[in-house]
């Protein structure tokens, strides 16, 4: 994280960066990046500490193997976002990456997921479809 905050605020500073007032536009990127390198930072920082209060890594079940769930989760719901958005439209990608996302945790139960899902559905056709007009259908046939 550090590296990549780094490397976008370097990439930013080939454009002009401006003032607070006067932004340029590479002041986004470095800013970005800045906060991108010190959230990395505070990162490592945490856990050369010990105080991370978890599992210790391999811990995830009795048998000793990690929990993949989350992980799983995380990129079937990626994949489910793309394939949909592409041939189903915003709102079942929507409902899908985030339905299949929150499954990952434990500790979400399926009319969890469900109603978070419908929740960011109604969130996302507020602000991508009607305030940022995002050139992505609602439903698509095919």
């Amino acid at each position: 994280m550090v590296l990549i905050g780094l490397g976008a605020i370097y990439g930013g500073t080939d454009y002009h960066v401006g003032t607070l007032s006067h932004m340029g536009p590479g002041f986004f990127p470095a800013a970005l990046g800045g906060l991108l390198a010190l959230t990395g930072v505070l990162i490592a920082l945490s856990a050369r500490s010990g105080e991370s209060g978890g599992a210790a890594p391999g811990e995830g079940h009795a048998h000793g193997l990690p929990d993949l769930r989350g992980g799983a989760c995380i990129l079937l719901g990626i994949l489910a976002f793309l394939l949909l958005g592409h041939y189903g439209g915003l709102l079942p990608a929507t409902f899908a990456i985030v339905f299949i996302s929150a499954l990952g945790d434990r500790k979400n139960t399926v009319k969890q997921a469900f109603l978070l899902s419908i929740a960011m559905v109604a969130i996302a056709v507020v602000v991508f479809w009607w305030a940022l007009q995002l050139q992505m259908p609602l439903f698509r046939w095919g």
